[in-house]
């Protein structure tokens, strides 16, 4: 079976992260998870707010490094995981259009919830700082991400595995990563 390039996409708070490790986990892939390489790089340098134009210079870099680091891993037989954003269409594009350039086996993640149930689960990610945190997300933030967001046209979704939370923010069983058959 030939190693398959996994790209989770979905808005602020869906789940990504917990997501791709999940399914990371079950297909014995290895995660690249953007906002944990950029805290881990970059997060030691904060002194105070976050400039935007900082920020997306150096999650700019880690993606690029991150490309660099999953191409050779899947050059090497291994699946990876991308939790790398991809909240707009052309990001999206991007993506499929690098996968196609270099013959990846690609297959789409979209991880949604409703608009309460993220922003409850991003606000108490900021307090409990637990296994997927990686930078507090403002609600100045969350808006800022709300608006960037395209969500997926119905084309993007064709052959994608859905994970999409009800309103009480739990995703049916054949929607989580480890019962996707």
């Amino acid at each position: 079976m030939p190693a398959t390039l996994h790209v989770i996409f979905g808005p602020c708070g869906a789940g990504k992260t917990t997501y791709a490790h999940a399914l990371a986990r079950r297909e014995g892939a290895v995660p690249f998870v953007l906002d944990e390489w950029g805290a881990r790089l970059f997060g030691p340098d904060v002194r105070g707010a976050i400039e935007f134009g900082w920020m997306v210079e150096r999650l700019g870099r880690c993606d690029a490094l991150i490309w660099s680091t999953a191409t050779a891993v899947l050059a090497a037989g291994a699946s990876v995981v991308l939790d790398i954003g991809a909240m707009r269409r052309t990001d999206r594009e991007r993506i499929r259009q690098i996968a196609e350039a270099k013959g990846l086996s690609l297959q789409w993640h979209f991880v949604d919830a409703p608009q309460d149930v993220r922003r409850a689960r991003v606000a108490d990610r900021n307090t409990t700082r637990g296994e997927t945190f990686a930078a507090e997300v403002t609600p100045e933030m969350f808006a800022m991400l709300e608006s960037v967001y395209e969500a997926p046209t119905p084309a993007e979704l064709e052959g994608a595995v859905l994970s999409v939370s009800d309103s009480s923010g739990v995703a049916p069983a054949e929607a989580r990563p480890e019962a996707v058959s």
